[in-house]
């Protein structure tokens, strides 16, 4: 008998993306009722495991906190004992109830339960931090929060990535075998459609960089660049949005943090898109001023070069490449139509791989097939 029930495990009900897997979960798997658990609310009302855990990360952590070369809340989740007493935490709520199988958003824990499939859908993995250029491996977190990073990925059934980096990471950091990995894309935080509603763009020169950590996010190099461009494209036009840098250049509108609604005007009102960033996960704003069909510079890393191509919707350059930002942001101001070819391509392909039912079905036909091999399995019957 098949059992009617998918829990879906996700760290906490604050990031859109997890929002939107939640949705294609509960569209693609309509035939069954979809159990949503948030860790961080789960973790509140466990008053001693916060408390011994706040010891633990202190003891492992606390020098490098104190010196703000780490982060006290990304520290908390990344201490060996929070690992293990979620893992435990959640393999009782879920042998509670019978599960076909179970869904976990990001590979922070290990939400998995001995005789049922645990499927896992990440942006990112430690390691793949190694793969950054400047990135010291000293700032990985501890030994042994890695080798528990390594097991959840031995006890998923699949795993489900974000970009081609990634599968790369977990076959070359982690050991896993190509078999058990797929890249399915991501979609965007903004619905597609209110981004690509854009009347015909008025050429004005004007280039929009979104990113809440302006250092990481490259924004210094991308000020050092256009002032570069400025002495080429002297009515050139730049707005940041997401950071609000102390700076006072010409030309320069910075409008701090804004919401996903308040940002779509900026989209629609931009020309280029640029964020020459230094370490990104996947980087969902470049996914959103492709859907509003800009052209993209950005850096040569991470999952970026899988939907940015040299010469067709963009440029990627090197990381802290100031001249390559320059001559990229130039080339694109010099041609008007060529700005709005790139643009049209940014969106087509936003159409094609990078959104959320395209996701879903792609994780809809692996999950299928996956528990379709194998009698054994609960399985899970396919939807015409």
């Amino acid at each position: 008998m098949t059992h009617k029930n998918i829990a879906f495990i996700r760290p906490n009900r604050h990031l859109i993306s997890d929002l939107r897997l939640e949705d294609i979960i509960k569209e693609f798997f309509s035939e069954y009722n979809v159990d949503v658990f948030d860790v961080a609310d789960i973790l509140r009302k466990q008053y001693l495991v916060l408390i011994l855990n706040g010891f633990a990360t202190l003891a492992m952590y606390g020098w490098e906190i104190f010196t703000k070369k780490k982060g006290l809340r990304v520290s908390f989740w990344r201490t060996p004992y929070i690992f293990r007493q979620i893992t435990k935490i959640m393999r009782k709520k879920l042998k509670a109830k019978d599960y076909s199988f179970t869904i976990q958003a990001q590979s922070m824990f290990d939400a998995s339960v001995p005789g049922i499939p645990n499927f896992i859908y990440t942006d990112h993995t430690h390691l793949a931090n190694l793969y950054y250029p400047g990135f010291n491996p000293k700032d990985l977190f501890s030994k042994k929060w890695i080798a528990l990073e390594k097991e959840i990925y031995n006890h998923a059934a699949k795993i489900f990535t974000w970009s081609v980096n990634i599968n790369k990471s977990l076959i070359e950091q982690y050991n896993c075998t190509p078999e058990k990995i797929t890249c399915v894309y991501s979609g965007s935080n903004i619905e597609i459609e209110r981004l690509e509603n854009v009347s015909q763009r008025f050429f004005g020169k004007r280039i929009l960089f979104v990113g809440k950590d302006w250092k990481r996010k490259g924004g210094p190099d991308l000020i050092s660049a256009f002032q570069l461009v400025l002495k080429k494209h002297p009515d050139a036009q730049l707005t940041i949005a997401g950071s609000a840098p102390q700076i006072d250049i010409p030309n320069c509108q910075i409008v701090g943090e804004k919401n996903l609604d308040e940002l779509i005007p900026l989209y629609h009102n931009a020309d280029i898109f640029c964020m020459p960033t230094l370490l990104e996960p996947f980087g969902i704003v470049f996914l959103e001023a492709m859907a509003a069909k800009l052209p993209v510079v950005a850096t040569n890393l991470g999952a970026l070069p899988d939907f940015i191509q040299n010469g067709w919707n963009g440029w990627l350059v090197s990381p802290h490449d100031v001249n390559g930002i320059a001559d990229a942001l130039s080339k694109l101001l010099d041609h008007p139509d060529q700005c709005h070819i790139y643009g049209e391509r940014s969106n087509e392909i936003v159409h094609t791989k990078y959104n959320w039912h395209a996701v879903g079905k792609r994780i809809e036909e692996h999950i299928v097939n996956y528990m379709n091999t194998d009698p054994t399995k609960n399985n899970v019957h396919k939807y015409g």
